[in-house]
């Protein structure tokens, strides 16, 4: 059986959400693989252009046409919005998001701590623009559709290179590789194999406590992010060989009273399991003496950080990146 006649044989709506990137990208040439333009090809040709989601009941809408690397509150806040409204259908039984792949795992853990659905939503991308020679989004795009469509998914996933990788996990890993992604130690949640997807353990976390009406966990939260102005401002910055507190100082002195942004959190990527240099910390235990909230990653690829006697929180397992969004929703105003 074709992935076409497996897709044709489920029911249910699914609704692919462009925001642009790789995958909508366009280059001049067929073998330009870097001097292309990102989000440049609509959502709606690029699932018309897909041979395998001829059949099925879709739905396509552009949330909106962006470089990631350039991913704001404002994009953030329509995605939430339409991911959000679409969940709440009954007909809907997934939402598929073509994203860029700079930004992706930080959009993802966004989705996943604000909507918390019980219904799947799968960010797919592509390393090679649509124009490409060989280009890698088609399949990423045919393989997050048939993700939505399976029973049982939930929660906020990530597909590309036939693997599948939890929100919580999934990081960018390679600068140019078509298999671009890694979930660290704990290992994508699947793969897509011959139309049909195989699961190595759970999907994400927190999705089975989801409001069955509304498809979301608490909307409360969605409103919550939906009606900030802007984000509350927190800085990363990483502990090094010869580190001083220089940057943390720069960011106290200039960042605690700034408007309409002041500085309410600090981000610290350490070296091995967290640990910081010591000029360093003396600057970050200044910076919680005055207000700022501080929390403890790593700068490694791999592992947790431990508890040690800094008093600094750690990240309980977020890398930088998610870390800083973790903090930022905690921060904003209820």
């Amino acid at each position: 059986m074709t992935e076409a006649d497996l897709l044709s044989k489920m029911d249910g709506c699914v609704v692919v959400l462009g925001t642009g990137g790789t995958i909508a990208g366009r280059a001049s040439r067929p073998d330009d693989l870097s001097g292309y333009v990102a989000g440049q090809v609509a959502v709606a040709d690029l699932v018309r252009d897909i041979p395998a989601l001829a059949s099925g009941l879709f739905e396509v809408e552009q949330v909106a046409q962006v470089d990631s690397k350039d991913m704001d509150l404002v994009v953030w806040q329509a995605l939430v919005a339409r991911v959000a409204h679409h969940l709440a259908r009954p007909e809907v039984v997934g939402v598929v998001v073509t994203h860029g792949t700079d930004t992706l795992e930080e959009t993802a853990y966004l989705l996943q701590s604000v909507l918390k659905p019980r219904k799947p939503v799968v960010l797919t991308c592509a390393m090679r623009p649509a124009t490409a020679l060989v280009p890698d989004g088609p399949q990423n795009l045919s393989d997050a559709v048939l993700l939505a469509r399976r029973a049982g998914a939930k929660g906020v996933v990530a597909v590309c290179a036939a693997k599948v990788h939890s929100a919580f996990d999934v990081v960018k890993a390679h600068t140019y590789q078509v298999d671009a992604f890694d979930s660290g130690d704990a290992g994508p949640i699947g793969v897509v194999e011959h139309g049909q997807v195989r699961l190595f353990r759970a999907w994400p976390a927190f999705a089975d406590t989801a409001d069955r009406e509304t498809g979301v966990f608490d909307a409360s939260s969605v409103k919550r992010f939906l009606k900030a102005t802007r984000l509350p401002r927190v800085e990363i910055v990483l502990s090094h060989a010869a580190a001083d507190g220089l940057m943390v100082r720069c960011l106290l002195d200039h960042g605690l009273n700034q408007s309409p942004a002041p500085l309410q959190g600090i981000v610290v990527a350490g070296t091995g399991n967290g640990t910081i240099h010591r000029s360093l910390l003396s600057a970050l235990e200044d910076a919680m003496a005055a207000g700022v909230r501080v929390v403890r990653s790593t700068r490694c690829a791999r592992g947790w950080v431990s508890t040690d006697p800094t008093g600094i929180p750690d990240s309980d397992g977020l890398p930088p990146l998610k870390a800083r969004l973790a903090l930022m929703l905690n921060l904003l105003p209820g």
